[in-house]
């Protein structure tokens, strides 16, 4: 709504590109609560995992419109947010004409959707989104992720430059031929990606062992890197949870897969039925299995990280996030960067913060990026 009002919605929204709807599953503020632009306001059930919606502005709650357990389609009303000063006639007024007039937005025809590219004779899977004139931004998820892991952010982070989402060999809808199966041969396929693509030079961000990937890739190639951002990142020491790898391994049945998911948050309530589901149609895709038990054999034998690599002569600027009740990567690990580093711990997210932070590590990043092209 417009300023002139002293009103501001606060709306449904969409993250990824197939989210029609959401559900409301609870309030986390009261009417009456002072916000502050980027206060978390009300969570909200999306196709990945349940997440916070974002106050877009300073002000009071003065309405909560959405019942928990209401479905609201993409840019529903959920609450407004105005001025104390503002009177109650004008805010019941607001979301009359709101209810009257809202017309839920058409799925747009040709969106931006998966694509595939051959590197080293090998069928890549990526997403590409955004055209902006910036260095390009690529996005290296982790172990049993793919491209879903940055529904969050990949949109956000768009509206300048060209970000590429990759599946790694062995996830999602790339091969499931990964080769070796070490970090060599994984950054050997980035830098054959950004060959294929035409990418001379790239931000490469990571999360948790595609850090490894984007640290490795900066070492053998910093021509080739203009910044790193490594989120929850592997290859910053020897620990991780060898417990988690092969429990995701191994589940095969919804019980299974959801305990194992729920270790990636601080909050394991976020993890909703539509992820358990994808996951587990993942798993039983042809060849996944052996991909990732040769991939965890080659990267974390004996529950270790076989492949720690030395970043103290990398001296591209650097991001470094991290959640505080992180249970698969030690926190600790984010003190093994070089002094350069910018350095965020998030409180209350565990191993996925660009997920279960998502508004907080946007933020970081948008500032990171910005303080470069700066």
């Amino acid at each position: 709504m417009s300023e002139a009002t002293g009103l501001t919605k606060l709306g449904m929204p969409k993250w990824g590109l197939s989210m029609t709807e959401g559900t409301v599953v609870q309030w986390l503020v009261e009417e009456g609560a002072e916000l502050g632009k980027g206060d978390e306001v009300v969570e909200v059930e999306s196709e990945k995992i349940n997440n916070a919606v974002e106050s877009p502005a300073p002000g009071v709650l003065r309405r909560q419109v959405a019942k928990e357990g209401e479905v609201l389609p993409v840019g529903g009303l959920l609450g407004v947010i105005a001025d104390a000063s503002v009177p109650d006639e004008d805010i019941d007024a607001y979301v009359q004409e709101f209810q009257a007039t809202f017309v839920p937005e058409e799925e747009e025809a040709g969106g931006p959707e998966p694509e595939t590219v051959e590197v080293g004779g090998k069928n890549i899977q990526y997403l590409k989104m955004g055209e902006g004139e910036g260095v390009p931004l690529l996005l290296l998820h982790g172990f049993g992720g793919d491209i879903n892991i940055w529904v969050f952010n990949q949109e956000a982070l768009a509206a300048e430059r060209t970000v590429y989402a990759i599946d790694l060999p062995g996830h999602g809808g790339s091969t499931k031929d990964v080769g070796e199966g070490d970090l060599v041969s994984l950054v050997d396929v980035v830098e054959g990606f950004m060959d294929a693509m035409g990418i001379e030079k790239a931000h490469v961000f990571g999360h948790s062992m595609g850090g490894a990937i984007a640290g490795s890739l900066a070492i053998k190639h910093p021509e080739r890197v203009q910044s790193l951002a490594l989120i929850a990142s592997a290859g910053l020491g020897e620990e991780i949870n060898g417990e988690y790898i092969e429990s995701f391994i191994a589940a095969n049945r919804r019980k299974e897969m959801k305990s194992a998911l729920g270790l990636l948050f601080a909050d394991q309530d976020l993890v909703n039925r539509q992820l358990v589901n994808d996951v587990i149609k993942f798993k039983r895709l042809d060849g996944v299995d052996e991909a990732l038990r040769k991939t965890a054999n080659k990267l974390f034998p004996g529950g270790k990280q076989a492949d720690v690599p030395d970043l103290s002569n990398v001296e591209v600027p650097m991001l470094v996030v991290w959640g505080r009740e992180d249970q698969i990567v030690p926190v600790s690990h984010s003190e093994n960067v070089p002094g350069h580093a910018r350095v965020e711990i998030l409180d209350d997210t565990g191993h996925m913060p660009q997920m279960e932070a998502a508004g907080q590590v946007n933020r970081l990043i948008g500032e990171f990026l910005d303080s470069q092209d700066d």
